[in-house]
């Protein structure tokens, strides 16, 4: 089965490549600076009927494919009137110096940023959460900057820890690759709550790719990937000065800043701040919990950038935060945990974390052809208790990445050849259990790209790596193709396999806060899956509106899986190798538009059919809703913005809970989770230049899961279940907050 995919794999990409050679005109474009030509940097360069062209690289180079009917070539850039040439027929060198610097009187030009797009031209089925987006949103974290996101879902772990985990195309964000700046981030110990350690202030935007993604950022992507972009001292998203203050009805305050400094004449600093804490204990729901855990987090981040000048380029970074977060029983008092007959429960999890990057890259004389660099340092260390268990761990992490990008005979054919190595070290201890773990990743890998500049992007890619801790290779083909045609209409197919590395009880320590025994019945393997998707996006013009469509279906395969099975016995969770069919079908419709000026709509539908092997029966994976429905509309008049955003969210299939004698009693055994919906929304004012004030309310519907804790009375009882959430745990929130900036 494996060699018939990679058979077909290898099959459509040569398909698809055979007969693109193309007669083409290249050449570099210049520009006049106190009489000396100097290469031009981001010229379009375009046919004019036709209106299809490229943009000149770094080194002002260009190349364009020749058609019999297109006779005119057009040469803008900003600052100079338009440049056409005519008779360009053969295939040919042409060098051309920008002419005619325009001289034009004070304009001030107004736009609103897309809140989310795709890029039509990315072979990538890429999705983008703007800082637009962000700002539409009580975006405290990176847990709550999905909201206005249609493909991801964010949902509570347990009904205790507060910790939140993603979910893309119906399965768990252990099967995402979690990357800040293009480089892999929160693996093992921050799995359980990596996405509160990411102020919301501190990015600028968030890109989701659904299904395999390149082969340059390792294996592990096997349902998608999301990457993080933090904001960079030498870019507008980066103020001179920024301050924000929260406050929401649950005593949640933080207070965020960043501010830059200019290093010589190109260099930058930024420096990122952010501080957080909840003052108060509530319990809405009367069962004698806390609705969220009390919790204190500082973090700090401070980045150095040298820009590309000439040929040398690097970034450097330095991350630090300390979380202490507490929860359990209203009433229970940390220091009084282990006295001789206290009954009271409580959970306790301080987190040290401390990372180090550094990227650094060479450009060539060559056209496109760079040498880079990633390194990424990280230290990880949690102390944790969860009513009488202990689990105290620590990981320490380095990965490296060297990619040399170049291309063959022309830019319609480039190349990225690289090498990586990743390091993890784990010590847990678990009570009187310790477990000691060192793995290597070893890697090389290969990807070509074709593109002809308008219609057709072909990229293939296949690595190699070898895993220490299990004594496997793996064997990574992916391929993304894209079809363009000048209508905006863009078809793109993908393919391909991923793998991942378990290490079950440090990615699922919130296992912990419960009573059921976990049972490991299989030593784990390598998790690996196939994925196959297919993307179609068209823009619409509607008078001088435009409207964006965008259509997808996924599925992936598994090969092996880990099972966490909560079926077979109430009292268990038994963790097994998957023996049998594991799959996730995923559907979804997007329609973006813009019904008049400044009033944005969003509206979109997606299904899920996610089943896999449990106690050697197929079934439907628990807690993963059939069907999901948003609906956004943002309406910014003058200084004024009035956000509002609805989920719509189907049912889910709970755990067999038949064998709970306390959720029998209390009429808590469900096959089903019901339907739902939750509505957030945000009014901001801009107060001049530097001041926004913005207030909102989270989940206006007041829906929440009643009682989603079993034998909440007696936590310490065998019966003590705090994993069968499937909904919201609190009700509305209201929540006010500011932003001061200068740029």
């Amino acid at each position: 089965m494996k060699t018939i995919k990679s058979l077909l794999i290898l099959s459509l990409w040569s398909l698809m490549t055979t007969g693109f050679a193309q007669k083409v005109i290249e050449g570099t474009v210049y520009e006049e600076v106190d009489g000396k030509k100097q290469p031009l940097p981001g010229v379009n360069v375009y046919w004019k009927i036709a209106n299809v062209g490229t943009v000149t690289d770094t080194q002002g180079h260009y190349s364009i494919e020749l058609h019999p009917t297109y006779k005119c070539l057009v040469f803008s850039f900003v600052g100079y009137e338009n440049d056409t040439v005519h008779h360009m027929a053969e295939p040919q060198h042409y060098d051309h110096v920008m002419s005619k610097p325009l001289t034009l009187s004070e304009v001030e030009i107004a736009a609103r940023q897309k809140a989310q797009y795709v890029n039509t031209i990315d072979p990538h089925i890429i999705e983008h959460i703007t800082g637009e987006a962000l700002r539409r949103c009580a975006c405290c974290s990176l847990a709550e900057s999905f909201e206005t996101n249609a493909s991801v879902d964010v949902a509570y772990s347990d009904a205790v820890t507060g910790a939140k985990q993603i979910e893309l195309l119906g399965l768990s964000g252990l099967y995402t690759q979690m990357m800040t700046e293009n480089m892999p981030n929160f693996r093992g110990l921050a799995s359980a709550f990596g996405l509160g350690y990411v102020p919301g202030t501190w990015m600028h935007g968030i890109s989701v790719s659904k299904g395999t993604s390149s082969v340059r950022n390792g294996y592990e992507s096997i349902s998608g990937q999301i990457n993080v972009d933090f904001k960079e001292p030498q870019d507008d998203h980066s103020e001179k000065v920024f301050v924000n203050g929260f406050v929401n009805t649950m005593a949640m305050t933080e207070l965020n800043f960043n501010t830059r400094v200019n290093v010589g004449e190109r260099d930058g600093l930024l420096l990122l701040g952010h501080v957080g804490h909840n003052f108060m204990k509530m319990d809405g729901n009367g069962d004698g919990f806390l609705d969220d855990p009390v919790t204190t987090q500082y973090s700090a981040f401070l980045r150095y950038n040298h820009p590309n000048t000439g040929h040398f380029g690097c970034k450097l970074g330095v991350k630090a935060l300390k979380e202490n977060r507490l929860s359990g029983q209203m009433d229970f008092d940390p220091k009084r945990r282990g006295e001789t007959g206290y009954d009271r429960y409580g959970i306790g999890i301080n987190t040290e974390r401390y990372e180090a990057f550094a990227k650094t890259g060479f450009i060539f004389d060559r056209p496109e052809t760079s040498l880079g660099i990633q390194q990424q340092f990280t230290y990880h260390k949690m102390d944790s208790y969860f009513g009488l268990t202990d689990y105290n761990a620590k990981q320490l992490s380095y990965y490296a990445n060297l990619l040399f990008d170049s291309y063959i005979v022309n830019t319609h054919h480039k190349y990225s050849v690289g090498a990586s190595y990743s390091y993890d070290n784990y010590d847990e201890r678990l009570n009187d259990s310790v477990m000691r773990r060192v793995e290597q990743v070893p890697g090389a890998f290969a990807e070509y790209v074709f593109s002809d500049d308008h219609h057709w992007t072909v990229i293939g890619g296949f690595r190699a790596d070898y895993n220490t801790y299990y004594n496997q290779w793996c064997y990574t083909p992916r391929l993304h193709v894209r079809f363009r045609t000048h209508d905006e209409l863009a078809l793109r197919l993908s393919a391909g396999r991923g793998y991942r590395s378990p290490n079950v009880l440090a990615e699922n320590s919130t296992m912990f806060a419960s009573s059921r025994q976990i049972l490991f019945l299989d030593t784990p393997k390598m998790e690996e899956a196939w994925n196959f998707g297919i993307n179609l996006s068209k823009h619409f013009d509607v008078g001088e509106k435009e409207i964006q469509l965008l259509l997808d279906a996924y599925r992936t395969d598994f090969v092996n899986q880990i099972v966490l099975d909560r079926d077979a016995n109430a009292h268990q969770i038994r963790i097994y190798n998957l023996d049998g069919k594991s799959y996730s079908n995923c559907a979804q419709i997007q329609l973006d538009y813009e019904l008049f000026r400044n009033f944005d709509v969003s509206a979109a539908f997606r299904y899920t059919d996610v089943k896999m092997t449990i106690a050697d029966s197929l079934r439907e994976k628990p807690f993963v809703n059939r069907y999901k429905g948003l609906l956004t509309l943002s309406y910014a008049p003058g200084t004024w913005q009035f956000d509002l955003i609805t989920q719509f969210n189907g049912d889910s299939r709970i755990p067999d809970m038949s064998g709970n004698a306390t959720a029998v009693a209390d009429g808590q055994v469900q096959e089903r989770s019901p339907f739902y919906v939750i509505m957030n929304a945000q009014i901001t004012k801009k107060l001049g230049e530097h001041w926004e004030l913005y207030a909102g309310g989270e989940n206006l519907t007041n829906y929440k899961q009643n009682h989603p804790l079993v034998a909440a009375s007696e936590p310490f009882g065998n019966d003590f279940d705090a994993s069968m959430v499937w909904g919201p745990l609190s009700g509305i929130r209201g929540y006010f907050g500011f932003r001061f900036q200068m740029k």
